[in-house]
């Protein structure tokens, strides 16, 4: 086994160790080591890996792609919980005060907005903002920050009593607005929404509403290029 394989499963470990001993915390983090590779994840339920296993979460996993692309020693922080909106992200990212500069920054989060019935224009303050601490966490790079498309949840069993129709015209009309906040910005964006409208149930984590560690490998697929991009 290679020391860069060794140094992952090492990763890999500490955030599974962290996320055991302290289940309600919003923060994990890898430490204990000196990072060649800063990555610092932040979102809501789909970027803590709800009903998956810790290694099966699409931070985990780009960061295991990353060094399978010759990146060493990747570090993630993720800074996330499930049901947060916009403006609890925001409270969460002050409480966690993460530290950069960082290599890599992503930003998935308003399915709850979107969920609870807020607004537009509040997302898109509240988002926009987002992006520009994240760009901050970068070092002020706009290109070493991407932006992820919501997912949509009404195309899941969990799902079977909202019209999906009405779910999917109001993920759409959140994710053009991220889109165009992100692009604005200069940061990059990601569409993984088609991805989460499949009808595969190997897609679908075992609670009937979050992605599996599969459909996570699938957004990852799409998402590590444009990482690769990110910082080459």
């Amino acid at each position: 086994m290679t020391e860069k394989v060794l140094r992952l499963a090492a990763t890999i470990l500490l955030v599974t160790t962290a996320c055991t001993s302290t289940p309600e915390d919003a923060v994990i983090t890898t430490e204990g080591f000196q990072p060649a590779f800063r990555y610092l994840a932040l979102g809501d339920s789909y970027t803590i890996g709800e009903s998956v296993e810790p290694d099966e979460r699409w931070p985990v996993q780009l960061a295991r792609q990353l060094e399978n692309s010759g990146f060493s020693l990747v570090d993630v922080q993720i800074v996330a919980r499930t049901g947060w909106t916009t403006s609890e992200l925001a409270q969460g990212v002050d409480g966690a005060d993460p530290v950069g500069p960082f290599d890599l920054v992503t930003l998935l989060i308003g399915v709850n907005n979107q969920f609870r019935g807020l607004g537009l224009d509040e997302y898109r303050a509240e988002f926009e903002a987002l992006v520009d601490r994240a760009i901050g966490f970068a070092g002020g790079d706009p290109s070493r920050v991407i932006a992820v498309s919501i997912p949509d949840w009404g195309v899941t069993p969990f799902a079977a009593d909202y019209p999906s129709d009405v779910v999917a015209t109001e993920i759409d009309a959140f994710n053009n607005v991220g889109e165009a906040g992100a692009i604005r910005a200069g940061a990059h964006w990601v569409d993984i929404t088609t991805v989460s409208r499949s009808d595969q149930p190997e897609l679908v984590a075992d609670d009937g509403l979050h992605p599996s560690g599969a459909q996570y490998q699938e957004w990852v697929s799409l998402i590590l290029p444009v990482a690769l991009q990110a910082v080459g």
